[in-house]
């Protein structure tokens, strides 16, 4: 018998294609990330799109002008929010600029202390116990500000990265049923039907999943709006509307809209450490409470799995990975239901009579 034989080269080619298939993966997965984002911003905006193409008054029925329509009037919404709140916000910003450097001096110097307490009445026991507070963690606010000045770098590239998206999702709206059809012809005759199934009831769980985001988005701009205006925050709506957009990030969202507030609120002397509160108590209440209880209910995932989903997730693929890894499980769940039997995938059966027919675009609805 000649060495290796026929079964066991099978074998090793197997293992050295899923090999350099998983390395190739490892090594573009940052662009692989992109386009996978391009396409959970395509089921963003789809429903936008399938709107004015009913209801265009020029183009109706025409796909091409109605993604060109959502995108011109998301350009102008996006000038006249920055015509009306451009002056104020960049006063606001040279403030932030400039008092950012003086706070964390501040803070590693211990000289803070002294400024909080003649604002605050503090005695100078209380000014004391809190300078040896910050005289202790010196080093860890020293690595803070470190920390700072690489995330501030950084956000130029995070900048391209944003841009690129919404451009990448104007061929996913324009030519989604093509793309999937492409992708359904890898498959075998026999299987292709079934491979259409279970991308149909993917493509519901995109939908879904996406709904959830809109709705945890929502919720955070009324907080962060309501809180602000009792607080006499500036450009309270404007910074509802940010925190609320940014609630599709995860961690570095919520994040940024912390330390975007609390900034605002120390340079124009608001009332920040009431405003620390509440972001603490509404982040705890959010990824504990709402989002798995949201989540579960779109995706049909129990709450606790939503939970220990994302834990696992940020501890393999740290930011990516808290967000990805609900729809992950989700799309892993009907995987799973369609290897074990075609019985399995009937609950949603009614919904995907009308797409084993026709593969589904990333463009449709479900």
């Amino acid at each position: 018998m000649a060495f290796p034989d026929r079964r066991t080269a099978n074998v090793l080619l197997t293992i050295l294609f899923f090999a350099v298939l998983c390395a190739g993966i490892y090594s573009a997965r940052r662009i692989i990330l992109i386009f996978v984002f391009a396409i959970l911003f395509t089921y963003l905006i789809d429903p936008v799109v399938k709107f004015l193409q009913r209801h265009s008054l020029f183009f109706k029925n025409l796909r091409g002008p109605a993604v060109v329509e959502v995108y011109l009037a998301f350009v102008i919404l996006i000038a006249l929010v920055g015509y009306e709140f451009a002056p104020g916000i960049a006063r606001n910003t040279v403030k932030l600029v400039d008092g950012v450097p003086v706070l964390l001096d501040g803070l590693a110097t211990g000289e803070i202390a002294t400024e909080l307490g003649d604002k605050y009445g503090w005695s100078d026991g209380q000014e004391a116990r809190f300078r040896a507070y910050l005289a202790r963690h010196r080093v860890n606010i020293e690595a803070l500000v470190r920390s700072i000045d690489r995330f501030i770098s950084n956000a130029a590239q995070v900048l391209g990265w944003m841009v690129l998206i919404p451009v990448l999702a104007i061929f996913f709206l324009r030519d989604g049923d093509h793309i999937a059809d492409a992708f359904l012809v890898v498959f075998p005759a026999n299987r292709r039907q079934r491979a259409r199934a279970v991308a149909g009831e993917l493509h519901i769980m995109l939908t879904r999943y996406i709904r959830a985001q809109v709705a945890l988005c929502a919720l955070s701009f009324l907080f962060y709006s309501t809180v602000m205006l009792l607080l006499r925050f500036p450009h309270a709506i404007v910074l509802g509307l940010f925190g609320g957009v940014l609630e599709f990030i995860p961690v570095v969202g919520w994040i940024s809209t912390a330390g975007a507030i609390l900034s605002i609120g120390v340079v124009n002397h608001s009332h920040w450490i009431w405003m620390a509160s509440f972001l603490g108590a509404w982040r705890i209440l959010v990824d504990y409470y709402i989002s798995p209880r949201i989540m579960g209910h779109h995706l049909e995932i129990h709450p606790l799995a939503a939970i220990f989903a994302v834990l696992v997730g940020a501890e393999i693929g740290g930011i990516v990975g808290i967000y990805l890894s609900v729809p992950l499980m989700a799309a892993l769940r009907v995987i799973w239901r369609a290897w074990v039997g075609p019985e399995s995938t009937g609950k949603h059966r009614s919904d995907l009579d009308g797409i084993v027919e026709k593969p589904p675009g990333l463009a449709e609805t479900a």
